[in-house]
């Protein structure tokens, strides 16, 4: 049987260029992006879109059926920023759209679900230097309490009913190509942006702010790693952790000096820094590196090289 993939939540920081590379990976016709709107992007114009409400099972249900759906991404989410300005609405559509795609999979009308976890599951009390995969996990915002009751209901399905769901915990994630989508960590896509337009940049968190991050296209890599990976390979089914760099708005900063040397940065923490530091500075993904062979391409250096020169190709052609 053919790979026919549902991306709910399409339209997202991430689910945007998930889409892109699911396309050019399983060809257009087997990959139906959905969102809760149309947007004029490339999501929608370039292949097969519908309109979905994650929160509808019925809708769901009847994309699974119209399109003979093998695997589901499922995207849709209220990020950690974001959902601490909507507790009730975050958790409604963080945890319902998972029951509903996980009791999809239970009825036999899904065969693989990916379902993304976050470093927002650790809190205070967790080891903040090379978290361990198991560890310690009591997190303080309403997004992380959400991801880890999710970790903990794609384990119980997977052993309770045989559900193939798959899970990481992505770190901070950096991409050129979408605007950042209300996340504790989404400085370190603002930044690069302010480097090209204003030669100067406030952050939200401060100098010291060491956190885990990832560029977008090992994330992509990642998420369609372990989907692609042997079910007896991927052992472990809450979620699996993922790092690639962790840095300091300091060292991205001096990072980006190296490409424009006048740059000033200045720092005026807000609310999002009682987030990240209630996250962990590093991470140990030992377990995917070696029950799935992932690997990351980028470090920060090699990152920022390919950010400033996709922006000033594609946004600011300069």
């Amino acid at each position: 049987m053919d790979t026919k993939i549902l991306i709910i939540g399409a339209c997202g920081q991430i689910g945007t260029e998930l889409t892109a590379k699911l396309r050019a990976t399983y060809g257009v016709n087997n990959v139906i992006a959905s969102d809760i709107r149309k947007l004029e992007n490339d999501v929608v114009n370039n292949g097969i879109f519908e309109v979905v409400n994650a929160l509808d099972y019925n809708q769901i249900e009847h994309l699974l059926e119209k399109y003979q759906i093998t695997d589901v991404y499922l995207m849709a989410a209220l990020l950690s920023a974001t959902a601490e300005k909507n507790p009730a609405f975050a958790w409604d559509l963080n945890m319902n759209s998972l029951f509903h795609v996980l009791n999809l999979a239970k009825a036999g009308k899904i065969k693989k679900i990916f379902w993304p976890s976050s470093i927002a599951v650790f809190g205070p009390t967790t080891p903040r230097h090379n978290t361990p995969q198991y560890t310690v996990m009591e997190p303080s915002t309403v997004y992380g309490i959400s991801k880890q009751t999710g970790e903990r209901w794609c384990e119980y399905y997977h052993k309770q009913y045989g559900v193939d769901v798959r899970s990481i915990r992505y770190p901070g994630l950096i991409s050129w190509s979408t605007e950042a989508g209300g996340g504790t960590t989404d400085y370190a896509v603002d930044i690069y942006h302010k480097a090209i337009t204003d030669g100067k940049f406030t952050s939200f968190l401060s100098e010291n702010s060491e956190l885990p991050m990832m560029y977008m296209d090992d994330a992509i890599k990642a998420t369609i790693g372990i989907m692609q990976a042997p079910a007896e390979q991927v052992k472990i089914r809450s979620a699996y952790n993922l790092a690639a760099m962790s840095f300091t708005p300091k060292q991205i900063g001096e990072e980006i000096k190296k490409h424009y040397p006048n740059f000033e940065l200045s720092y005026e923490p807000d609310f999002r820094q009682k987030i990240a530091d209630s996250w962990p500075a590093s991470i140990d993904d030992t377990s995917a590196r070696e029950d799935w062979g992932w690997k990351n391409d980028f470090d920060l250096e090699n990152m920022t090289v390919d950010m400033f020169k996709n922006l000033k190709e594609h946004i600011y052609n300069k």
